[in-house]
């Protein structure tokens, strides 16, 4: 997925220097080999989680970063015949069949996707398996609707209201993970076909002065006003149901409530759920097949929700406190079939642009 970025960024950077500073193997000696993940840029990990893994396996680990997921995803598509690294980590379900299309991957059948649902397995073949999740949903200021007397949106037709004119920034699909996912649960909402389509709510919220940003953090920080560290004047803006966790968090207060909340009513938000995956002509099968395992661990299931503020895919992994009594889950999520998505995701995103922008 993405996620408290500024913060992030900083961790990201310690992280991977930590895990990539021991040697390699020489020729002739006994000591670790190195195993590459190829990851999106805002990947997170504890330093610890991974050096527990480099210590049991013998192994150095190596993080590749190559961008967002669907640059990454192009990096790995164009390398296949000789792949930059052994695992992929961070493909999501927007991009999931372009990634299998593309035949990138080694089918492997981990021993530990008995504990992961099967909601979140996507593919049969075993070729990905589901590593988090975490849904894409409307946040708002809290004080700001309060004070304005306006009740919280509790469905996507609500946003086109007079009542809510101005109130609304929202990430640009072709250039946002949020953004995209948005675009998906309107689309799975509203549909294509019919008298009111997903384009046309799209119209109804450009007239009721819908405002557009570049990316997750223009939107929240810049442009939202709820945030403790936003600067913005819009009381609606398109982030995470774990946004209000992540809030009390990082705030240099303590906080007995999140400033903000997330809608998570049926029918409002989209899940993006995560994948991992082996590499096609790595040099590393074995370890890669181990560290598939040990991304469904309760040991790395339990790092991911501080590190990336999304919920782990295996369930037997311990939630923080922080999670339990703040993070949210969508009740009744939107659904795209990840195939419908790689037919028409560019498709859809021009015909967006056309409504919103132009």
């Amino acid at each position: 997925m993405k996620r408290w970025l500024l913060t992030l960024t900083i961790v990201i950077i310690l992280v991977t220097g930590g895990c990539t500073a021991a040697p390699t193997e020489e020729p002739g000696t006994t000591g670790p080999r190195t195993l590459r993940i190829m990851t999106y840029d805002s990947f997170s990990v504890s330093e610890e989680v991974i050096r527990q893994f480099e210590e049991i396996n013998n192994v150095t680990v190596q993080f590749l970063q190559a961008g967002d997921a669907g640059t990454m995803l192009n990096q790995a598509i164009l390398s296949r015949d000789n792949p930059q690294a052994d695992v992929l980590y961070g493909i999501d379900n927007t991009f999931l069949s372009r990634a299998l299309e593309a035949d990138i991957f080694e089918p492997y059948q981990a021993k530990a996707l008995n504990n992961i649902p099967e909601a979140l397995r996507l593919d049969a073949q075993y070729r990905v398996v589901p590593t988090d999740y975490g849904d894409v949903c409307l946040n708002y200021d809290i004080q700001a609707l309060t004070e304005a007397k306006l009740p919280v949106p509790q469905s996507l037709q609500d946003l086109t209201q007079p009542e809510y004119k101005g109130l609304l920034v929202v990430e640009n699909p072709a250039s946002s993970s949020p953004g995209l996912a948005f675009l998906m649960a309107t689309i799975g909402v509203f549909g294509e076909d019919g008298d009111y389509t997903y384009l046309d709510f799209w119209q109804a919220l450009r007239d009721n002065d819908v405002l557009v940003v570049d990316g997750w953090d223009s939107a929240y920080y810049s442009e939202f006003s709820g945030g403790a560290y936003s600067e913005g004047t819009r009381p609606l803006v398109v982030s995470y149901a774990t946004s209000p966790a992540a809030e009390v968090y990082f705030s240099e207060e303590p906080l007995e409530v999140p400033p903000t909340g997330a809608v998570t009513a049926p029918q409002t938000c989209f899940r993006q759920i995560e994948f991992a995956g082996i590499l096609k002509n790595g040099q590393n099968r074995d370890l890669a097949e181990a560290f598939i395992e040990y991304l469904l661990s309760t040991d790395f299931q339990e790092d991911i929700p501080l590190q990336m503020w999304v919920y782990p895919s295996n369930p037997e992994a311990k939630l923080p406190q922080v999670f339990t009594d703040f993070a949210l889950e969508a009740e009744d999520p939107v659904t795209v079939l990840a195939e419908a998505i790689e037919q028409k995701r560019e498709a859809w995103i021009e015909a967006w642009t056309e409504t919103v922008l132009k």
